[in-house]
């Protein structure tokens, strides 16, 4: 099997790796400056609590070194992909053949994710197929149609120290399905392949579902970390702003109701989950330290829009975009000037 990582950050460098120490596919990867420099130089660097090991592996800028692919696994930032998406055949061009599938192992809702749901949209929303938030025009869905692509739902943590070197620090969990459900097969061989490669892949039959529930708890923690920079232990702690969280949390939920992606749990039993990580950087933290572009209309300002969409009213939500807008904007990590 052939797969090209796009992106070689903290996930494609740790899926990358688990992939490259399994040894039964073809793999390579598309980066760019000082981490495509460090790849052909060094290897990819891969450290965990055991100790560091270092990979060859095939790196290119240049989509067409490497040649059509079985697998294009998506593993960029939200801002990246939207601002590559009017370049996408370009970029991505030369690694896709008639049969190609693209994997999508981002943080947040994707582009395609009203594919194959029935949602409750208001009155005059009903022929809604594109979210603008993540999908401005709608040039991803054009250039990634749905039909060639499956989700991924990454339930691990993981930074990069350096360019060319991710540090995994726990989680191995991927929940993996098509868009519109019954995953065909090479969906089905790609989760055997990760298993076999030592990760906790599971088949999802509704993978909007599992997309949606990570969702209601990073829309929250992410962006308040980066407007108060704490950590998830100190957010917490606060009784006010855990109330603040909570109702946020709130109107995800009844958002997911109306798209038929309902969760049964209450706030409180997130927070419980979020408690035992202790005193935890939030990845949207990191970012902000590290001066890098964040992703907060793929889970906040889509969050919002979808609201709208399905006449749910969203104070606490737009409250929290419109605070972690201004806050981001003054630090030069968030362009749009508008929810």
């Amino acid at each position: 099997m052939k797969i090209a990582v796009v992106g070689a950050g903290a996930i494609g460098g740790w899926l990358t790796a688990g992939l490259l120490q399994q040894g039964q596919s073809e793999v390579s990867l598309l980066a760019r400056g000082l981490t495509l420099q460090t790849l052909r130089e060094r290897g990819l660097i891969f450290s965990n609590a055991q100790g560091q090991r270092v990979w060859p592996v095939r790196a290119s800028e240049r989509a067409a070194d490497l040649g059509v692919q079985d697998w294009v696994v998506l593993a960029l930032k939200a801002p990246a992909l939207t601002a590559m998406a009017p370049h996408i055949q370009a970029s991505l061009g030369p690694l896709m053949g008639p049969n190609t599938r693209v994997l999508t192992a981002m943080n947040g809702v994707p582009w395609w994710f009203l594919e194959g749901l029935n949602p409750r949209w208001s009155s005059g929303a009903s022929n809604v197929s594109t979210l603008q938030s993540v999908d401005p025009g709608g040039l991803l869905r054009q250039a990634l149609p749905p039909q060639c692509v499956t989700g991924c739902v990454v339930h691990a943590s993981c930074h990069t120290p350096a360019p060319g070197h991710v540090h995994h620090h726990f989680g191995q969990g991927l929940i993996i399905g098509d868009p519109a459900g019954n995953s065909c097969q090479a969906t089905h061989d790609l989760v055997k392949l990760f298993q076999s490669a030592g990760f906790e892949a599971k088949l999802s039959p509704r993978i909007q579902q599992d997309v949606w529930f990570k969702l209601w708890g990073n829309m929250t923690m992410n962006p308040l970390s980066a407007i108060t920079m704490a950590t998830t232990d100190r957010m917490l702690n606060d009784p006010d702003v855990r109330g603040f969280i909570s109702n946020v949390m709130l109107e995800a939920r009844e958002i997911g109701n109306r798209l038929g992606l309902p969760i049964a749990q209450e706030p409180e039993d997130r927070h419980a989950m979020t408690s035992k990580l202790g005193a935890f950087k939030t990845s949207m933290l990191q970012d902000v330290e590290a001066g890098r572009e964040v992703e907060l209309d793929a889970l906040v300002t889509v969050v919002q829009e979808i609201g709208r969409l399905n006449g749910v009213a969203t104070p606490y939500t737009d409250a929290l975009l419109g605070l972690a807008r201004l806050r981001l904007q003054g630090l030069g990590l968030y362009g749009r000037t508008t929810a």
